[in-house]
């Protein structure tokens, strides 16, 4: 008879392994700041402009430094330009660009909604709106002479056309976006059509409104030298106009910076209200 010995099995107890996090890699630019490299970016470029300009390889008269084009700012300050003082100016193009922007926003958003909800209204005016939106502002400028005189009221015109398209597709973008999950859901519960509208599908276009409103104004501030050709004696864009007429680069650099301040400005505060109107977009 054969003896069997039996083994016991040995139990390894092995270290505990603890649970480590994993962070994602992002597929945009992420949530990490980039003001510092556009500091960097800025600082570049002026080095650049300035280390071309002293060493000549661009005429002065068509690239003056970084440092006359400051002394010449404090010389408009002080005396004004063309007969106006910068402020005047200034006051001048804002006014135009404001009153414009506050009409096309106003038209804009209730018909591009309408647009985006109605068939119809998709209908009848996508095709005229799509007709004149390519077009550059200034092959419609000799009609706005003709048919409104050279007043304000042709700038103005000319400025909310060119800023009414953008406005008006974007919001109605947005309607089409929306997931059609959160109507039926909301239908489910009971919404009524104007709950519906208030808290579903203006929230949901909200974030595409505020960036067509912001490409308008870039547009708007693009179209703004155009729209002061029409006998204006006052504006930024008028003051880089003449300016260019009599070879006076260093004053249309000042413009050209003042505009370009003023468009910062006016793109801050869009981003400032989308981020306290819609701070769930890009995180969905």
């Amino acid at each position: 008879m054969t003896d069997i010995t039996g083994t016991r099995p040995v139990s390894v107890r092995s270290p505990e392994v603890k649970a480590k996090l994993v962070r994602m890699p992002g597929f945009s630019v992420g949530a990490k700041p980039t003001i510092a490299i556009s500091l960097v970016t800025g600082i570049v470029f002026l080095g650049a402009w300035w280390l071309v300009s002293k060493l000549g390889l661009v005429s002065h008269l068509f690239l003056p430094r970084p440092d006359e084009v400051l002394t010449q700012i404090s010389v408009i300050y002080r005396d004004g330009y063309a007969g106006a003082s910068l402020s005047e100016h200034i006051i001048a193009s804002l006014f135009r660009i404001i009153v414009a922007a506050a009409i096309a926003i106003g038209i804009g958003i209730p018909v591009g909604l309408l647009m985006g909800l109605s068939r119809w209204a998709k209908g009848i005016l996508d095709t005229p709106i799509e007709f004149y939106w390519p077009l550059p502002p200034l092959s419609y400028l000799p009609l706005m002479i003709i048919w409104l005189g050279i007043g304000e009221t042709s700038k103005i015109t000319l400025l909310v056309l060119a800023m009414f398209a953008p406005i008006c597709l974007s919001a109605q973008a947005g309607v089409r976006s929306l997931p059609l999950e959160r109507v039926n859901a909301a239908r489910s519960l009971g919404a009524s059509r104007l709950q519906l509208f208030l808290s579903i599908v203006l929230p949901s276009a909200l974030p595409e409104i505020l960036t067509g409103v912001r490409i308008a104004f870039g547009i708007g501030w693009g179209t703004l030298v155009a729209a002061e050709l029409i006998a204006s004696t006052r504006g930024i864009g008028f003051m880089i106009m003449s300016a260019s007429q009599f070879l006076a680069t260093d004053v249309v650099f000042v413009g050209i910076g003042i505009i370009a301040l003023c468009a910062f400005a006016f793109t801050a505060t869009i981003r400032i209200l989308e981020a306290v109107l819609v701070p769930w977009k890009g995180k969905l």
